[in-house]
């Protein structure tokens, strides 16, 4: 009985052994099992690849959701010296190709960087930015346009002396005589370009340069840059274009950036659908007048940014689409319009293919006639020579390499297919890109070095890139919306921009956008996806079962102890950003 009673005891409370080791885990290296790796690599962002100035966008943005705003904004002058005008000016593609567009709406990435450039301003911020050591080299640039100040920003941060001669009696080109105070304030112009002063770049204002005066430069300096711009009207090519009453669109504009208020009574005509055109008919109705835009095409097809088109035609501007004048006229002391009536024959290229809509013709009879069809460069002689026989054409501006003689660029509008200010930088960019590499490595490293620095596939540029700062680190792969973990994001309307009323608008040249907070630029940034970026969430982290994932100092910075990595890839699954990549070991 009293065995029984000890086994039926021994059976209700077993006897419990545990094994204990007196050795650390840390000499199991269960790395050894892996297969597949995981790593750390930064991707380019789709913004960043669809901007023509190649601005580090996502970076940008992650640093104003922080609250680093001065680092934001230098992050932008390491690659275009023009946050304030682009912040205003810029027809913004990168807004188009955000991935956060399929998630709900793209971030305000103009907002944004005109946020960071007006703080900049208003706390009279100083760049630290990197600088290269001085060249014995001295570049002259002819144009103070967006493109040739871009470029003497650039050279000037590589080392090169640079001089920059300009026939206005003021710098900025398109952007102090061509842009309306309402887009683009005078003050916000000027910071920016002392800023560029500052930096060393001497600007002599009132020294046209003629192909006189460009054999002078040539004697001096190693290089010319010839960024001289379209300023001259195109012709309608239509009879009566040159009567008394017919006008150039930028002339008029430039009329009134010098201060002049021309008489615009009555209604004005204005033949053209880029910004240009709108820009004019704007202008004219804050003078009192009327306006009427004539377009060949539809209003989806015209050219100039559609928030501007929408705006004009909120002020009073009127459009008319599909029309095209055919014969211009006296009709007393007025101008007499004879139209041709258009029709959409087909799509091509994104816009209307038109043709004539048989017989139809009508007549306007207006004050005056502006004439904002597009524009061409002043001389024939500043425009490249075809490529060839010396002349290297890039993506931006071409390149002469004569013998025994300085070497001269062309770009900005003298080269670029899309005239903007956001590719006049480019242009100045490469420009200063393959010069640098002309004098350090020689022409035929000129291709092989400008795709050594685009940005995803090109043909944007980094200056980063090629400084051999960090972001040369980077894989080229443009990040797309399907690889981006959207679980960890939520839906958050955009920013609406503050703009003036209606009719306050119509009254004055006052810019019409208006500032907004560090809160409310900052809540807009945190929507970015920071496509490609390690923006240290930890969740590579949190999720590793093996606790391979390690801090770096003070907490910044990741890296992962293959030791221990068994090669699971959750911290790959679960990265936000696409910011780490799983890839076979190679063994």
């Amino acid at each position: 009985m009293v065995e029984k009673a000890q086994a039926r005891a021994e059976s209700e409370n077993p006897i419990r052994i545990m094994p204990r080791s007196t050795r650390s885990t840390e000499g199991n290296k269960t790395g050894s099992w892996r297969y597949l790796r995981p790593r750390y690599e930064e991707k380019t962002a789709p913004c960043s690849a669809a901007c023509p100035a190649g601005e580090d966008i996502g970076k940008v943005e992650m640093l104003t959701s922080q609250g680093l705003f001065k680092e934001a904004w230098e992050t932008i002058l390491r690659e275009n010296p023009f946050p304030g005008v682009c912040g205003r000016v810029c027809f913004h593609p990168c807004e188009g190709s955000c991935n956060r567009g399929e998630f709900d709406d793209p971030i305000a990435i103009r907002a944004v960087e005109r946020f960071l450039a007006d703080t900049a301003e208003r706390y009279d911020l100083k760049p630290l930015l990197e600088r290269l050591p001085a060249r014995p080299e001295k570049i002259a640039v002819a144009g103070a346009g967006p493109s040739g100040l871009a470029a003497a920003w650039f050279l000037t941060q590589l080392g090169y002396a640079c001089d920059v001669f300009e026939a206005s009696p003021e710098a900025g080109g398109i952007l102090r005589w061509g842009i309306p105070l309402y887009r683009l304030p005078l003050a916000a112009l000027q910071h920016e370009i002392a800023r560029i002063e500052a930096q060393g770049v001497r600007i002599h204002t009132g020294r046209p340069v003629t192909p006189g005066f460009l054999r002078d430069l040539e004697t001096s300096y190693s290089a010319v840059y010839l960024a001289c711009g379209h300023g001259r009207t195109t012709a309608l090519r239509v009879p009566g274009e040159e009567l008394d009453g017919v006008g150039d669109g930028l002339a008029f504009l430039e009329r009134i950036r010098r201060g002049e208020t021309p008489d615009v009574r009555g209604m004005s005509v204005i033949i053209g659908g880029g910004n240009t055109a709108v820009d004019v008919a704007r202008s004219i109705v804050r003078l009192g007048g009327e306006a009427l835009i004539l377009y060949r095409r539809r209003r989806k097809d015209m050219p100039a940014f559609g928030d501007e088109v929408q705006m004009a035609l909120e002020e009073g501007v009127k459009l008319e689409e599909l029309v095209a004048p055919e014969r211009i006229e006296k009709d007393g002391g007025r101008i007499r319009i004879t139209l041709r009536h258009m029709r959409i024959a087909g799509e091509e290229g994104g816009r209307g293919r038109i043709e004539p809509d048989g017989d139809r013709t009508s007549r306007v009879v207006a004050e005056r006639l502006f004439k904002a069809t597009g524009a061409e460069a002043g001389e024939a002689w500043y425009n490249p020579p075809p490529a060839g026989k010396g002349t290297v054409a890039l993506s931006h501006c071409a390149l002469s390499l004569r013998e025994g003689r300085p070497a001269l660029a062309r770009g900005g509008d003298l080269t670029n297919g899309i005239k903007s200010v956001a590719h006049a930088i480019a242009s100045g960019k490469q420009a200063a890109i393959a010069l640098d590499t002309l004098f350090r490595e020689g022409a035929d490293s000129i291709l092989s070095r400008l795709e050594a620095c685009t940005v995803g596939v090109g043909p944007s540029l980094s200056m980063e890139i090629h400084m051999g700062g960090e972001r040369r680190l980077r894989n080229r792969h443009v990040v797309v919306y399907g690889e981006i973990n959207t679980d960890y994001f939520r839906y958050a309307p955009r920013m609406t921009q503050p703009r003036l009323v209606r009719a306050e608008r119509a009254r004055s040249f006052a810019e019409i956008d208006l500032r907004v907070s560090g809160n409310i630029a900052m809540r807009e940034a945190e929507r970015c996806f920071n496509c490609g970026l390690c923006d240290q969430c930890d969740n590579c982290h949190l999720f590793c079962p093996d606790l391979a994932v390690l801090r770096g100092k003070e907490g910044l910075g990741r890296s992962i102890n293959y030791d221990y990595c068994k090669g699971c890839g959750l911290c790959v699954v679960e990265c936000p950003r696409n910011a780490m990549t799983l890839e076979e070991e190679d063994r």
